[in-house]
């Protein structure tokens, strides 16, 4: 029975004071400005909510690479996001799925999207009432023997003690009339969607660096492996110098010559044996293990070779592959919500308050229908006095939107720029390495032939001083832009957003439906 009254009660209230009410809603929407809280018409059409409606900020790019005239620039997307599987080389591959299922960074970017999940969760609650609480209370009360009001009701015969006992429920909802609270829902999945693209961010550049990492330690591999070579041919032209000086054919001359090559060899190798140690060290880090030796694991191999060609599309697929972008993007949206957010303060919040209990002094009576009471109180709070903070909150949000679509724009044509320096390298370097190898190999046909022609006394020893010399250079520079060449291609598929897709497959914490779905 009590129900139903303070059901009528609300009823009544709400018909008697619906025009007065609409009438103060609007009214407040004019009084606040729709420089900041927009038009009647854009509240209506933006779902009843207060604020802008988001939408993308513009970023262009070119339609075409600088160098898409290139054949060996493919206008397609890579069709395998495992992009590492093109050099063929099962050592790299196991690498990086070590690097995936280990490493620590990722992990964190993964916690943090299980953070910014959870944040979305309690902004959602804020949509329901914001305090419910039941509770249940019991009171014992004593009157003083020696109180002078008390007198007269111990002469009555009235009991100086008596208990209370108590119990019901409080609430209180703050109504989501302006969309401040679904605003703030807005935000918080942007929010969600942006660190889900920081993980793939931090993916893409783990995949990146493994494969780096590799193609680094490969290469000092191989250059120690021609400076070794060429340490043996020098000591044999040194044999040949000293049996020649002493058969007194020649002069001492020779002998520190050769000497000369093969100590300038020599003194590379510390230096690659170094480069070896801190490429398996990067590489250990990259897994998430301590530094140890990858001898044993990865033994000795060559650089790995990059195919000729490669898929890019075209420029505007970044904005849809790179993680890195679509994060930014993300992060302007949930900017942009806020700027509701801060809006809503503006207007007149309207809140319900409501309470139902049940009281008595006997237990025994406590759930009773006659000791059942409740209220319930509409009311509304307008900040009218805040001396400017809430419309300069409205505008530092703003201004924060507007930065965020700036650096948006940054992402976008910095992606572009990381791409085409890219292209550039893996295009240039693969004739720097046809160059180099048609040096290298006319190298050693002339210190054949200078050897030969040594041996036979017909020429001096300069010429295969400078020859080997030249040789050791040559062949370390063409290590270096086979290098150069694996690095452009890796660079390409990182500028390119290449990679992250492997976690959709998985059942891990980002294998959600509401987190791959973007």
């Amino acid at each position: 029975m009590a129900s139903d009254q303070l059901q009528e009660r609300w009823s009544t209230f709400s018909n008697r004071n619906a025009v007065p009410l609409t009438l103060l809603c609007l009214a407040a929407i004019y009084a606040s400005g729709c420089a900041y809280t927009g038009s009647i018409r854009d509240y209506v059409h933006n779902g009843f909510k207060v604020g802008p409606e988001y939408q993308k900020p513009a970023a262009p790019v070119e339609q075409d690479w600088i160098d898409s005239y290139d054949k060996r620039l493919l206008q397609e997307l890579p069709r395998d996001p495992r992009w590492w599987t093109v050099f063929h080389d099962p050592s790299l591959t196991n690498l990086i799925d070590q690097s995936y299922e280990q490493n620590i960074p990722l992990r964190e970017a993964g916690m943090r999207v299980v953070e910014a999940r959870a944040q979305l969760g309690i902004t959602v609650g804020a949509l329901f009432p914001q305090e419910q609480s039941f509770y249940g209370d019991y009171r014992r009360s004593q009157i003083s023997r020696r109180a002078v009001n008390s007198r007269p009701l111990l002469n009555l015969g009235i009991p100086r003690t008596f208990d209370h006992w108590a119990t019901g429920f409080d609430a209180a909802w703050e109504l989501d009339f302006w969309g401040k609270f679904r605003r703030a829902v807005e935000s918080a999945e942007a929010s969600l969607d942006a660190t889900v693209e920081e993980y793939d961010d931090v993916l893409v550049t783990l995949l990146a660096e493994t494969a780096s990492a590799y193609v680094e330690l490969r290469t000092a591999q191989e250059r120690r492996r021609l400076a070794e070579a060429n340490i043996e041919s020098q000591q044999g032209s040194l044999n040949i110098a000293r049996a020649r000086y002493d058969s007194g054919t020649t002069d001492e001359l020779d002998v520190y010559q050769a000497l000369t090559n093969v100590r300038n060899t020599q003194a590379l190798l510390p230096v690659l044996r170094e480069q070896e140690r801190k490429a398996e060290i990067r590489l250990c880090v990259l897994q998430g293990i301590p530094p140890r030796d990858l001898g044993d694991q990865l033994g000795s191999g060559p650089i790995p070779k990059a195919p000729p060609t490669v898929a890019v599309g075209i420029p505007a697929d970044l904005l849809r592959r790179r993680p890195d972008v679509r994060r930014a993007e993300r992060l302007a949206a949930a900017e942009s919500a806020r700027i509701g957010v801060a809006a809503a303060d503006l207007l007149p919040q309207f809140s319900i308050r409501g309470t139902i209990n049940y009281a008595a002094e006997d237990f025994s009576h406590l759930l009773g229908s006659k000791s059942f009471a409740g209220d319930i109180s509409p009311g509304f709070r307008w900040d009218l006095l805040n001396y400017g903070r809430l419309r300069n909150n409205v505008l530092v949000q703003d201004a924060r939107f507007q930065q965020q679509a700036l650096q948006y724009q940054q992402t976008v044509l910095r992606a572009n720029a990381d791409a085409e320096r890219a292209i550039v390298t893996f295009l240039e370097s693969q004739e720097q390495v046809k160059f180099l190898s048609d040096a290298v190999d006319a190298n050693q046909q002339a210190l054949k032939i200078a050897i030969d022609q040594y041996q036979a006394g017909e020429t001096n020893y300069n010429q295969i001083f400078t020859l080997q010399a030249f040789l050791v250079d040559e062949q370390d520079a063409l290590a270096l832009a086979q290098q150069r060449v694996a690095m452009g291609l890796i660079s390409i598929y990182k500028a390119l957003g290449g990679g992250w897709q492997i976690r959709l497959g998985n059942d891990n914490l980002l294998a959600m439906p509401e987190l791959i779905e973007l």
